[in-house]
């Protein structure tokens, strides 16, 4: 895709107001602090006493560095950070280091959490002097597969331990900063920021604004489509420090590696990668979230709610004609960037407390439900006879978890009882502490019955001579598979704490 040498034609002149492009000279100069010191003396080995200080006390020090970048970008919006390195420390590092899952795949290295553990601040020192120095060189992904609820494969790509280290330094600086810029409606992987505050964004808006129709929109495979140079670009609005621009690069340009060939790509950005998140989030505020927020409030008739969770959004309108000029809109300023609406999982349904009721003069059957996060969002009604927006857990991601569990069980199959009510509880416990919702309470028991039977039939297998009678089986569910329960408060409740103005 071309691009332009001026700055205005990356966004047109409605948008300029919300463009955080500042003049070459404005500069900030941020104290470095204690984060610039030395290292220092090692830790005497064995001494936990002493090591957990010395976490608390960098851990202490990094932080209170980055707030001072806080300050600077929330005082001044359009302030451009032109030293920024500096803060990626050793302290930083080894903190990143001990925040990343010890169990998690190695990448095209093959070096493992606990084999770069082994003489740990030798080689962060050395890893710490080659991204100083310029000479840290970013390894391709490793190419992987999951599949997906609609049966396809999701490509995943798996960094290096040594390039998961120094992204997650890097976001954790950088998101001094974007935190600040983000807006209040994005969502995705953003710290203090889940999937259930999304949600319960989702479920007030709709419940306590005018909302009639519905644009539930996914962007087509957003992050094989991030156009590399328009990234460069929306970071180069806030971040002048050419060293982090260089290792942004180096990122985008590192390629994958599958089949024992590397291939590099025009566009795209490996999903999976520890920077990929940030990265994604500043494409969509600039390409999206800037733009809806001036959309709404240029051009909305009635109320309109915004709530995206990375590539995928769900957009809330009072008037119809909105919905229909908001959705032609975004497709043309999509297309500016790369990007492209999914033509199959993007539509537009009315919805809401009056959509029942106006479906039904025009003899229509009751309204259609979208799904947002793994949740199924439809209308109902409470036993007052008041709309109630319903959420149960979507059929298809329910399929993909069982034919999971059932093929682990296959591998546990003899496994001492014991470890496998184990296994399973914890399995259990963890897809309730997501799903467990209100309104959700009969997917829950349907899923714990599923799980029963595909551990009644693992055990039934382990012997052709006894068949366990569904009497002793109940017995060992009891006392394995937790019963369903609501684990979480209305979205309301929850949304209002956290935004109590």
């Amino acid at each position: 895709m071309g691009k332009a040498n001026g700055r205005d034609l990356m966004m047109d002149d409605r948008e300029k107001s919300d463009r955080p492009v500042v003049p070459a000279s404005h500069r900030n100069n941020v104290p470095t602090g204690a984060a610039d010191g030395g290292e220092g003396r090692g830790l005497t080995k064995g001494n936990s006493d002493q090591q957990n200080t010395r976490r608390t006390q960098s851990r202490e020090s990094v932080s209170s560095a980055l707030d001072r970048v806080r300050q600077v970008a929330r005082r001044d919006r359009n302030a451009k950070f032109t030293a920024l390195l500096h803060h990626v420390t050793i302290d930083r590092l080894r903190d990143c280091y001990f925040r990343l899952n010890p169990k998690a795949a190695a990448g095209v290295d093959g070096v493992t959490w606990e084999e770069y553990g082994r003489d740990l601040e030798p080689k962060l020192q050395d890893l710490f002097a080659r991204v100083h120095r310029g000479a840290y060189r970013a390894k391709p992904s490793r190419r992987v597969f999951i599949p997906k609820t609609d049966r396809r494969l999701r490509p995943l790509g798996i960094a290096a331990l040594e390039d998961k280290l120094v992204q997650a330094a890097v976001v954790e600086v950088m998101n001094a900063i974007y935190e600040v810029d983000f807006l209040g409606f994005s969502y995705g992987f953003r710290p203090k920021r889940s999937q259930h505050h999304a949600l319960d964004a989702l479920a007030y808006g709709i419940t306590q604004k005018k909302v009639n129709w519905v644009l539930d929109a996914d962007i087509r495979g957003f992050f094989d489509a991030i156009d590399k140079a328009w990234m460069l670009e929306f970071v180069k609005h806030r971040i002048g420090d050419k060293r982090v621009l260089r290792l942004i690069q180096k990122w985008l340009n590192a390629g994958v590696m599958e089949g024992g060939r590397r291939t590099v790509s025009e566009v795209g950005t490996p999903q999976g990668a520890t920077v990929s998140p940030l990265l994604a989030n500043i494409y969509l505020h600039y390409a999206f979230d800037l733009w809806a927020r001036q959309w709404r409030k240029r051009h909305a008739r009635g109320d309109i709610v915004i709530v995206r969770y990375a590539d995928d959004f769900v957009v809330g309108f009072q008037d119809v004609n909105d919905a229909r000029r908001f959705r032609l809109e975004l497709a043309e300023r999509l297309r500016k960037f790369g990007l492209e609406l999914h033509p199959e999982k993007t539509r537009m349904i009315q919805f809401g407390r009056f959509a029942a009721e106006h479906r039904s003069r025009r003899g229509l059957r009751k309204p259609e439900h979208f799904t947002f996060l793994g949740l199924r969002h439809q209308c109902s009604r409470s036993r007052a006879g008041k709309f109630l927006l319903a959420r149960v857990t979507d059929s298809k991601r329910i399929t993909v978890k069982l034919k999971a569990i059932k093929a682990e069980l296959r591998r546990r199959m003899h496994l001492p009882i014991v470890q496998q009510g184990a296994w399973l509880r914890a399995v259990v416990n963890g897809y309730f502490n997501y799903h467990a919702v209100p309104t959700n309470i009969m997917a829950l028991e349907r899923f714990r019955t599923q799980v029963a039977r595909l551990w009644l039939r693992t055990l039934r297998h382990r012997s052709q001579r006894h068949c366990l009678p569904w009497e002793r089986m109940n017995k060992i569910v009891t006392r394995w598979l937790p019963k369903p329960s609501i684990r979480h408060p209305w979205p309301q409740q929850r949304f209002e704490r956290h935004h109590p103005r």
